[in-house]
């Protein structure tokens, strides 16, 4: 045999045995709305490639779009802020709301991402990386001792102290000056923080020391207010920013094939439970399930928190003048996608206007009947009232709010709802209880319409508490002008049909009864 023939043989052959196949996917276990997947396929290609070779994928007409999250590429991003203003200064400030409050933010962290712990060999040892502050990481093969759980008795969240001394910890070398730089905002729910101070080098691989290993990516999650949707959504909405920190997971990062463990040792109680189907296919864990164990991780994920300094969506520093970000646009979307809310083809003939009323004690409508009479009164609405409490599903509140062009109420956690709306809708609170940013804010990153009521002499409070002033204005209920609620009401309407996308959503209707 010629030297030349064995040399081909030998190249062909160290080919052969370094090649590693490509694993079929299951296209149907991506589950992301139609509009999502070009983007989906853009940020990851092995994804995208597997899509086009494989005939049985269903995403084809999804593929070589060129769109881009806006976090890996600036051409053809998912969205571009609405600013006020001119020029370039119009220009800085989109480019501001952007990092703030949209895709630049998860672009923002990313950047920060720094392995903080490396592995001792190349092929074994364990891994975690953090972004500045540590407000999110990830780590691969680490150790967690919930031993000393067992002698607590009494339930507690928010706790600092889970993990004592040696009580989590990675067969790697850590950079300790790197973790000291980042523990720099030791809060229950701004950081990670508080657990990962006690960092400790093991002097085994993991596996020789748990007492249980857990091969699914899992997701620690230190959770706020459950029964607030305000509140806890800003759980489920960072939840869904970290899928996007996922790029270590490939084209699973927005997969449910993945654990949840809640960093407390309450019953999750919560009304709005339903959502988690959106992230996990599994029964939520809390630290109960693992108390006086040692486990290992094999991929453990510790998400961006509700009440981070500057983050997302409870401490937003929003640049003024601008609106509508593509990361809660994407959010909203995929929830309702997840969740198999229905959203109905809008029919053109009427304005849907939900009314929004509290069976709480405070901030309560007066004359709930006279402003419901009111819209019902007007042929162009179709009225709806609804009280959202445990007497209705969550997902059925879903189905309501996603179908409803104007939705209106006083100050409280069920405008939180907005989140869900078309991207034509309006939302009217009643009155702001001087809490003047909290929806309005709130409104803007989702990119709906906000009014609020202006003329305080319009509006009559029946009681308070406490010294009187503003700062009671959460603790009383009101009763309404009827004939400035109907202007105000008139107004939110026209806002909504003079919307580019009501429009086209009428044409399309319009077109299609053709």
């Amino acid at each position: 045999m010629s030297r030349l023939v064995l040399l081909v043989l030998t190249l062909w052959a160290k080919q052969v045995l370094s090649y590693t196949p490509m694993l079929p996917m299951d296209f149907s276990e991506i589950n992301l709305p139609s509009e999502h997947l070009q983007y989906y396929f853009s940020a990851f290609p092995s994804a995208a490639q597997q899509c086009h070779i494989d005939d049985k994928c269903p995403y084809k007409m999804a593929l070589n779009a060129q769109k881009y999250w806006g976090y890996t590429n600036n051409s053809g991003r998912y969205s571009t802020p609405e600013c006020t203003g001119w020029g370039q200064e119009k220009r800085d400030n989109a480019e501001q709301f952007y990092r703030e409050g949209d895709f630049g933010f998860i672009k923002q962290q990313l950047a920060e991402l720094t392995q903080l712990c490396s592995p001792f060999t190349e092929t074994g040892g364990s891994s975690l990386h953090c972004t500045d502050h540590l407000r999110y990481c990830r780590g691969s093969e680490l150790m967690l001792n919930f031993t000393k759980l067992s002698s607590v008795e009494e339930p507690f969240r928010y706790n600092m102290s889970v993990l004592s001394d040696s009580g989590i910890g990675g067969y790697c070398e850590p950079l300790r000056d790197e973790f000291l730089e980042r523990s720099d905002h030791v809060s229950a729910l701004q950081s990670w923080g508080p657990e990962l101070r006690y960092f400790t080098q093991l002097t085994k691989t993991p596996r020789e020391l748990c007492d249980i290993v857990i091969t699914k990516p899992t997701y620690l999650m230190k959770i706020d207010a459950t029964f607030n949707m305000y509140h806890h959504f800003c759980d489920f909405f960072n939840l869904y920013a970290s899928q996007h920190m996922n790029q270590h997971l490939g084209h699973n990062a927005f997969s449910t094939d993945v654990h949840m463990l809640i960093w407390e040792t309450f019953d999750y109680r919560s009304p709005f439970r339903d959502t988690w189907e959106a992230f996990t296919d599994y029964p939520l864990w809390d630290l109960k399930t693992f108390r006086g164990r040692t486990v290992c991780f094999e991929n453990v994920i510790l998400p961006l928190l509700p009440r981070m300094v500057f983050g997302l969506y409870y401490n937003t520093p929003l640049t003024r003048g601008c609106r509508n970000s593509g990361l809660f646009h994407a959010f909203s979307k995929h929830i309702l996608h997840r969740l198999q809310v229905p959203v109905y083809p809008r029919l053109p003939r009427k304005i849907r206007v939900t009314l929004l009323c509290r069976d709480t004690k405070y901030r309560r409508i007066l004359n709930e009947d006279e402003l419901f009479e009111a819209i019902n009164e007007n042929e162009a609405y179709q009225a709806t009232r609804v009280v959202f409490n445990a007497n209705i599903p969550f997902k059925q509140q879903l189905k309501i709010s996603a179908n409803t062009d104007v939705l209106v109420g006083i100050h409280g956690a069920g405008l939180t709802h907005l989140l869900f709306l078309p991207d034509w809708a309006t939302v009217f609170e009643l009155y702001n209880c001087e809490d003047h940013n909290c929806y309005s804010d709130l409104a803007r990153l989702r990119g709906v319409n906000y009014i609020t009521w202006r003329d305080k002499l319009m509006l009559f409070p029946d009681r308070e508490i406490g010294n009187s002033g503003e700062a009671d204005a959460k603790f009383k209920n009101y009763a309404f002008d009827v004939g400035v609620f109907k202007g105000l009401l008139k107004e939110a309407a026209g806002l909504v049909m003079n919307h580019t996308k009501f429009i086209a959503a009428g044409r399309k209707f319009e077109h299609e009864e053709l």
